[in-house]
């Protein structure tokens, strides 16, 4: 799933810049520079989004840029997540599954010298069109 929220970016006093995403409770990062602080943003973000996806809570829609207002010297700018993309990133974890097949199928896909794991991952990438 794509998603893009208005961020709100403060300088700090000791440099860099800090991140509220006021759309997310709670959503709060960091950055040394600019650029570490959208990185910073995207991943605050996806992390927020995927917890709630795990969770099967609701996801707040993104509010206009026009509700918000920066502090002094602070700036608003939409940041763009993809939570897909970001679990492929970030969570490529082994989970165990266990599965039944035909004695016959599994008797001619070991003598094939099939990966089992292999073929189940990618047929469920198939199934969920996620072959990019």
């Amino acid at each position: 799933m794509k998603y893009a929220y208005p961020a709100i970016f403060t300088p700090e006093d000791e440099g860099g810049y800090g991140v509220m995403v006021p759309d997310l409770p709670g959503c709060f990062t960091c950055g040394n520079n600019i650029i570490d602080a959208i990185d910073m943003a995207r991943d605050a973000i996806s992390m927020w989004i995927c917890d709630a996806e795990d969770k099967n809570e609701s996801i707040p829609e993104p509010s206009d840029l026009s509700k918000h207002q920066p502090s002094s010297g602070g700036f608003i700018n939409l940041v763009d997540v993809d939570t897909i993309e970001y679990r492929r990133q970030n969570d490529s974890r082994a989970v165990k599954k266990t599965l039944t097949i035909p004695s016959w199928l599994n008797v001619k896909a070991e003598k094939a010298g099939i990966n089992f794991s292999q073929v189940l991952q990618n047929a469920l990438k198939d199934q969920l069109d996620l072959n990019n």
